[in-house]
């Protein structure tokens, strides 16, 4: 299967890293291999997999560096899945990336022959298109947009759907829209299911028909360092994401 998912859309607080965590715990919840690279400085899908940003030696700034081989900076995490953890650090990746040849190819080159072991790498993006994003596009098969279904969505995702296209044309020509997923998602709201039609409207069956809703367990879940199919394995916001994992497995499913 193989399949490289960058989740990314340039605008942020719209469950980039929630969904990056707990679909890849959804998904090794269903046997699959999965490996999660966190590529935001923040941290926050590292903390959100139980393993201290703060403590990491070497993260994945070494390894994007060269200076680390991804098996020294790769770790396994409670959810079964395999993390490349980020901190701080990576920020000075910016500029150590520019000074390369092939900056836009580092990750791809990187995960090379080692995608093999994986049924899915899983690349939590930084909310910006900046030189990570592009190397997290260049790698990906598909892109998973999270969404909220509010007035300025269809604007932020006009824009990521531009950028796409750009990496698409110039260096990536099998990346593709993986599918649009709506996140927070409040049925009650008239905005809400408007723009939820809207998006399915003109993009069909590339919207997920799993829809995220609001849920305080699933916001309570990184606090404690597990992904909400550990924390609440009941509650509505992990059976949305093993919803999800399971639609996305039959999508890949010939």
């Amino acid at each position: 299967m193989n399949k490289v998912i960058a989740v990314a859309n340039q605008k942020g607080g719209v469950g980039k890293t929630t969904t990056s965590v707990n679909l890849s715990a959804a998904l090794a919840g269903l046997g699959a291999r999965v490996l999660l690279i966190d590529l935001d400085p923040q941290g926050n899908a590292t903390m959100g997999s139980g393993i201290d940003k703060y403590a990491l030696n070497p993260s994945i700034y070494e390894w994007l560096m060269g200076e680390a081989r991804l098996g020294d900076v790769c770790l396994t995490t409670v959810a079964s899945y395999d993390l490349l953890p980020a901190n701080i650090d990576l920020t000075a990746a910016e500029v150590g990336l520019m000074q390369k040849e092939r900056r836009e190819f580092v990750i791809a080159e990187g995960l090379g022959q080692q995608q093999s072991r994986y049924d899915y790498i899983i690349i939590d993006c930084p909310p910006s298109l900046n030189m990570l994003t592009v190397n997290a596009l260049v790698s990906a098969t598909g892109v998973l947009v999270p969404m909220q279904c509010e007035y300025y969505a269809l604007e932020g995702l006009s824009a990521l759907l531009d950028t796409v296209e750009g990496i698409r044309v110039s260096a990536n020509p099998q990346l593709q829209i993986e599918g649009l997923l709506r996140t927070m998602y409040d049925a009650r709201n008239s905005l809400s299911r408007d723009v939820s039609r809207q998006l399915i409207q003109y993009f069909g069956d590339k919207v997920y028909r799993t829809v995220v809703p609001r849920n305080v367990r699933l916001a309570e879940a990184p606090s404690h360092g597990l992904p909400v199919t550990l924390y609440d394995r009941g509650s509505r916001g992990s059976l949305a994401y093993q919803a999800l994992a399971s639609e996305m497995q039959k999508r890949h499913t010939p």
